[in-house]
């Protein structure tokens, strides 16, 4: 219910009283009280109707291409990577995506990684090339044929690790040597595998090999029970249990890599770890991974709602629940079928959504066109905020809700957490609600002669109110009010008699409105 009942005067005067604030409602059903549109408001206070909290400016970016959170807070600025804002390490300039397991942040498409704990920046692909003797040798301390590739002088550990698998390529006396292959053992300069995965002749031969150990290209990652999780085009990919160098080991173990093909049309759009599954999104398709090892994988598609194109970066869990961007509007999964959330939006239509959450509400950057606005969906009051233009390009949670925009700034979302030291509050936000026609219930014309509100207004906080008649277009000035504490505010408007009328407020500052009442009365319908 948006307020309180309809109460005539016995000089036919009425007075319509409304207490409870509902959600933006960009739609032509917005009436009597329902929010047409607003800037930097929020559902904090609901049902009151009250602007948002302060951010705070953590640090300026001159070519912002990442942020990420996992055990601290990373960026991507240009081509250097950040670890709460000390360099790291060098990646090509572009926008990443980052993704962690265990101890380990996941720089993709570059593939590169970063330890937390030893501080290590790397490549997750290695590759070396030059001669080498192909030649019997021993495992497990007992001699064996045709598993050695001994290179003199060349320290194989710097390189690869025992349970690698590598890519072996150029060999030409025996082409069956061209193959993908597990290091069982490494002993300096001998790489081994197991007995006779290599054809040889005689005591050995000498071949210049390339071996390499490869990750497979990805446009989208998660992590799900141990493993990291990608997609590309029509195929999933996991790695190694554990380990995110190694995504071609194929032993018929529970520790193996895992790759699978759909068969669907259409690439990928995005994927996403939820309710203990990874979950793989086209347009119009969700894909589900079931099983604890690849033995028993099994991939199961349904036809719904997926991830529109361009928008994979807007999934984000928030209630229990995920939240995107599909082509039909936002999208809330439940792990069922996805049910669409966009009706406040009317028929404004979005794209290149980007996603993020504090655990309670959902925020996404949206774009119509090339304009870009921020809105905030509350989950428990089922509303939905504008708050303003922030381009965002990521959202990151570490003790509180991170955003970076496409200008550079990082900012820190006011009310989400602790804020962090040094970070710089914004100036007073300017803010604005316009309410939906005023048509009181009646089809006749009516006079509005007087508006009543309870409102609290931060010290130095100005907020102006106006009122259009007719929908022509001209807002009239009603008052500006000012104030320290909750109050009341009665402000009296010329009476003009009109169809239906529109009320706008616009301020500077914090201010909360806890009540607003219309005197009008009822005409003829001339």
């Amino acid at each position: 219910m948006i307020g309180l009942p309809v109460l005539p005067y016995a000089d036919g005067i009425r007075k319509s009283t409304q207490v409870n604030f509902g959600g933006y409602n960009h739609t032509a059903a917005a009436k009597d009280g329902q929010i047409w549109d607003m800037r930097n408001m929020t559902s904090d206070d609901a049902p009151l109707l009250s602007s948002r909290k302060k951010r705070y400016k953590v640090r300026q970016l001159s070519r912002p291409n990442g942020l990420y959170a996992h055990d601290g807070l990373y960026w991507i600025d240009g081509t250097e990577f950040y670890a709460d804002g000390i360099r790291k390490g060098t990646v090509t300039d572009g926008k990443k995506q980052m993704v962690s397991l265990g101890a380990y942040v996941v720089i993709f498409p570059d593939k590169a990684y970063y330890n937390t704990v030893t501080g290590a920046f790397g490549n997750l692909e290695a590759r070396w090339q030059g001669t080498v003797r192909i030649e019997d040798g021993t495992f497990a301390g007992v001699s064996a044929k045709a598993n050695t590739i001994y290179a003199a002088g060349v320290n194989w550990n710097t390189f690869f690790k025992v349970g690698d698998a590598v890519e072996i390529a150029g060999a030409v006396q025996h082409t069956a040597n061209n193959k993908t292959a597990v290091i069982r053992e490494i002993a300096g300069e001998r790489l081994r595998f197991y007995e006779n995965v290599f054809q040889i002749a005689g005591g050995g031969e000498n071949e210049t090999l390339t071996i390499s150990r490869k990750v497979p290209d990805m446009d989208y990652l998660c992590e799900n029970e141990n493993r990291l999780w990608g997609c590309k085009g029509d195929t999933i990919y996991a790695s190694k249990l554990g380990d995110i160098f190694n995504w071609n080991v194929f032993d018929g173990v529970a520790t193996d890599s895992y790759a699978v093909t759909v068969g669907s049309a259409g690439d990928f759009t995005g994927c996403a770890r939820f309710l203990g599954y990874p979950c793989f999104f086209k347009e119009d398709l969700i894909y589900k991974v079931y099983g604890s090892k690849p033995s028993n994988f099994q991939v199961m598609g349904s036809a719904s709602l997926g991830i529109m194109a361009g928008s994979s970066r807007s999934v984000a869990i928030a209630a229990e629940k995920m939240f995107y961007l599909s082509r039909a509007g936002v999208a809330v999964y439940s792990g069922g079928i996805p049910q669409e959330i966009a009706g406040a939006f009317g028929d404004v239509h979005y794209k290149n959504g980007v996603g993020g959450s504090d655990g309670r509400k959902y925020y996404i950057s949206m774009k119509e066109g090339n304009a870009a606005a921020l809105f905030v969906y509350d989950p428990a009051k089922n509303v939905w905020h504008r708050e303003d233009e922030a381009a965002v390009i990521s959202f990151a949670y570490h003790k509180g809700l991170y955003f970076l925009e496409s200008g550079g700034g990082l900012f820190f979302v006011g009310g989400t957490g602790d804020v962090p030291l040094g970070a710089i509050p914004e100036e007073e936000i300017a803010s604005m609600v316009e309410f939906g026609d005023f048509e009181e219930g009646a089809p006749n014309k009516k006079g509005t002669s007087k508006l009543h509100m309870r409102m609290e207004l931060a010290a130095g906080t100005s907020l102006t109110v106006f009122i259009q008649f007719d929908s022509d277009g001209v807002w009239h000035k009603v008052r500006e009010c000012l104030a320290e504490r909750k109050r009341s505010f009665y402000l009296p408007i010329i009476p003009r008699r009109s169809d239906h009328y529109k009320i706008k407020m616009e301020a500077s500052g914090e201010w909360k409105l806890h009540l607003l009442a219309k005197e009008n009365y009822i005409g003829s319908e001339l």
